[in-house]
């Protein structure tokens, strides 16, 4: 047993008014660490998003509209990501056994789906509602199974998941990038219980 470590479940008092809507949103008694990582990881990430996107000679014929999906969509992914991955998320997301508020929260994110497929790929129909059909099992697959299973399932459909994106619809390199971010987030981020691990002594905001 690690004796420089230590879990904690407490979750901390977070303020009233929007303030604290965000925070619990985002999972309250975020670490500096956590913070730092977010911030700094997120935006080095979402600059090379941002130069592969220009720099690919299909932004050209995009609307306004269809560039506006993509920059919200991946500026989305790479915080949810990393948000996701913190013990302040693990901690709020998973402080009760009742799987629907995770399904909603999963179930929510098939507008991405939709907006990708129907306005930036030209409505297509097929890519929504194969990684409709991806996202929904997947995420009912890991909230079902026994708590030791999670973690291994959640990365087997993020596998199946991403292979299935390669193979049978193969998206532009300016886009390639969303299947393999859109099922960490959810999947393998959102989903799979984690205990809020610290080392000892280490202040928690």
């Amino acid at each position: 047993m690690r004796e420089d470590l230590h879990v904690d479940w407490a979750i901390p008092t977070t303020p009233s008014g929007w303030a604290g809507g965000l925070e619990r949103f985002m999972g309250p008694g975020k670490s500096r660490v956590e913070f730092a990582v977010e911030v700094w990881g997120g935006l080095v990430t979402a600059c090379l998003l941002g130069l592969l996107i220009w720099r690919a000679p299909e932004r050209e014929a995009w609307s306004w509209l269809q560039t506006a999906v993509v920059v919200l969509i991946g500026l989305d992914l790479v915080g949810g990501v990393l948000t996701n991955a913190t013990n302040a998320a693990k901690r709020w997301y998973h402080r009760e056994a009742d799987s629907r508020a995770r399904l909603a929260f999963v179930a929510s994110h098939l507008l991405h789906l939709m907006g990708v497929g129907f306005l930036v790929l030209g409505q297509d129909w097929r890519w929504s509602l194969v990684n409709a059909g991806l996202l929904l099992c997947g995420a009912v697959l890991v909230e079902r199974i026994p708590a030791e299973g999670k973690r291994p399932v959640a990365m087997a459909a993020f596998m199946v998941a991403l292979v299935v994106n390669l193979s049978l619809f193969p998206l532009p390199p300016s886009l390639a990038w969303i299947p393999p971010l859109f099922f960490l987030k959810l999947l393998v981020g959102h989903l799979v219980p984690e205990a809020p691990l610290y080392r000892r002594g280490t202040p928690h905001v």
